[in-house]
């Protein structure tokens, strides 16, 4: 045990190196579940979704909460299901590698990752850990109380078995579990930590089956897909776009997305995000050749276009994170009206993101949005979309002068 913990020390402080080489530590795709244990032990089981960005970088440094007990701690790499080594270290190493913020007499997970991470790809991880913290967690008269500031964008928290929701703070889906049990799970659009209070009692009584209805829910936060438009010069109604995602399913070998009717797709292209490599692509159009490769889709008619996207099957307990780009022509949602941007599309997933083109300045946005500048001066909208309907979005910009 002594030789591997030496081993571990070893490996965080070659991963410090690395990615003070690289620049601070950057991260993506944060998703926690809380799974609350028995209330006298206030305790809770922390598992943590995260990926590691930072070019290069061959450590990834998750912080312990101060207050919190930590225990039974175990990293995998969500690419293979496979564990990975790590080590808790000092702030002061944290800081060396890059980690903002990270101060002596802190203390860190330092996971020794699978392979350096891919330039514009990442090393996705499972950090699962339980924690004692009776501030955060605690009874209250015959109920309990989860009292929790909750900086990460996307959350669920999990009552004990036998216990029913009576309040929640921070507009939440409420959902029941294969086992039983209730999930109350959010996302945070603010720029700023949630005060989120759970409050339960026990006396859930119902039987152990989980209904049907419940069995038709998705939980809007685990979801990981991400849409990025980047808008072309309007007269030529067209935008390339990025669109990531996980495949999870044992099997899968082939990703297919199917063209929205009234635009044209080019330029295909797809990158495996957690090795960097790209990805052979193929038209096809009909319906038996969709079919054929992705059964479940709607709509279908002789005319419909889709591109597929071919990888390695999927193995059980792995998963991939692929990116797919296009280009796309939509003369009916994209284009220009007068001499003012138009841009009319509606947003199907959680995680949407368009940017202007250079040399426009936004005007008008229909839906609220999270505005920042790019590094090259053009306009970036992030659309987050918490509920489970589409956003209808309109967007306006015109030339700066």
């Amino acid at each position: 045990m002594h030789g591997q913990l030496l081993s571990l020390v070893v490996s965080a402080a070659l991963g410090s190196s690395a990615a003070c080489a690289a620049g601070l530590q950057t991260e993506a795709g944060a998703y926690t579940r809380y799974e609350l244990l028995a209330p006298a032990s206030h305790s809770f089981r922390i598992r943590y979704w995260i990926t590691a960005t930072t070019p290069g970088a061959t450590t990834y440094f998750n912080p312990v909460r101060p207050g919190s007990i930590a225990r039974d701690e175990h990293v995998t790499d969500a690419a293979t299901g496979k564990p990975l080594a790590f080590a808790e270290v000092d702030g002061s190493v944290a800081a060396e590698a890059g980690v903002e913020g990270a101060k002596p007499g802190n203390r860190f997970i330092a996971v020794s990752l699978a392979h350096p991470v891919p330039a514009g790809g990442g090393a996705r991880l499972v950090i699962d850990k339980t924690y004692e913290d009776a501030a955060s967690y605690r009874t209250d008269g015959g109920g309990i109380i989860f009292d929790r500031s909750l900086g990460i964008t996307r959350n669920a928290v999990i009552l004990p078995p036998g216990y029913r929701l009576t309040a929640v703070n921070v507009p939440s889906q409420v959902l029941e579990q294969a086992d039983g049990r209730v999930a109350v799970s959010f996302w945070n659009t603010s720029p700023v930590a949630a005060p989120l209070v759970v409050r339960a009692v026990p006396g859930l009584i119902r039987s152990m089956t989980t209904s049907a209805v419940a069995k038709l829910l998705s939980e809007r936060a685990a979801q990981a897909r991400e849409i990025v438009y980047y808008l072309n010069s309007p007269d030529t109604h067209s935008f390339a776009l990025t669109h990531d995602y996980t495949e999870t399913t044992p099997g899968v070998a082939a990703y297919v997305n199917i063209v929205r009717a009234g635009s044209t797709a080019s330029n295909p292209s797809a990158t495996d995000l957690d090795t960097g490599a790209l990805l052979p692509a193929e038209a096809i159009r009909g319906t038996a050749a969709i079919r054929a490769l992705e059964p479940h889709a709607d709509g279908l008619t002789d005319t419909t276009d889709a591109i597929v996207f071919r990888f390695a099957p999927v193995a059980d307990g792995a998963s991939r994170r692929l990116r797919i780009a296009e280009t796309y022509t939509d003369a009916d949602r994209y284009g220009l009206q007068g001499d003012e941007l138009v841009w009319h599309r509606s947003f199907g997933r959680p995680m949407n993101a368009v940017v202007l083109p250079p040399g426009w300045t936004l005007t008008n946005s229909s839906v609220p949005a999270i505005v920042t500048t790019l590094p090259d001066g053009r306009t970036r909208l992030d659309f987050i979309n918490p509920r489970t309907d589409e956003v209808d979005t309109i967007i306006t910009a015109r030339r700066v002068n």
